[in-house]
């Protein structure tokens, strides 16, 4: 059966696409939590005449994904962990582990859930790990799994600390941003009730350009 999503939904899309699905995984999933409308002839009028706004709202959202992605990118954490013999761990890495990782060496924070691990981190060292951010962005950073105590190797310790000392400030400019971004989905959503166009697309405009003009300092 056909659904219109009203929010994104991991690796199948985002708000305002038109995606086939199980009847029981629609039924039992997303409509009770609210991700996805039947597609009946009712609601996809409706949502032609919310097509512009939407496509806003998609620019505010991805525009922000990329300069999570910039915060993130290349990035290096390190995630304490008990080390055994050759350098097995005793237990795996966690998603949750990495979210804490990224959030005290970073300062950023992010869903556990947005965490790729296709397979469980088991060994000591440096491991890649992928998240997905939204859509198709995905940022990839450096996961150094070692002992309490032991030291990130040079070069990625000079990585570490670079990304320490940026991360206040990185920090502040995402609480500004994600402000911005708030205030800019009310102002179309309010916009879009009220059938005005032209005022979602000054939202839209407003928040970009404040964004920018934040990364220029």
């Amino acid at each position: 059966m056909k659904v219109i999503l009203l929010q994104e939904l991991k690796g199948r899309g985002g708000e305002g696409d038109v995606i086939e699905v199980a009847a029981g995984f629609a039924n039992n999933y997303l409509y009770p939590q609210k991700i996805a409308i039947p597609a009946t002839k009712g609601n996809l009028k409706q949502l032609e005449q919310r097509k512009h706004n939407i496509e806003l709202r998609e620019e505010t959202r991805l525009g922000g994904a990329s300069k999570f992605k910039e915060a993130l990118e290349g990035n290096v954490v390190k995630v304490e962990a008990k080390v055994g013999e050759e350098g097995q761990l005793f237990g795996s890495v966690t998603s949750i582990m990495i979210a804490e990782a990224i959030k005290e060496g970073l300062g950023l924070d992010v869903d556990k859930k947005r965490i790729d691990l296709k397979t469980p981190i088991k060994t000591a060292g440096e491991h890649e790990v992928v998240i997905s951010l939204y859509r198709d962005i995905k940022a990839t950073l450096k996961l150094f799994v070692g002992a309490a105590g032991e030291e990130i190797p040079s070069e990625e310790a000079a990585e570490a600390v670079e990304a320490a000392e940026d991360a206040e400030a990185r920090e502040e400019l995402k609480a500004i941003e994600d402000a911005i971004v708030e205030e800019a989905a009310a102002s179309i959503e309010a916009a879009d009730a009220a059938g005005d166009a032209q005022a979602a697309s000054e939202a839209a405009e407003t928040a970009a350009e404040f964004i920018e003009a934040e990364d220029k300092q």
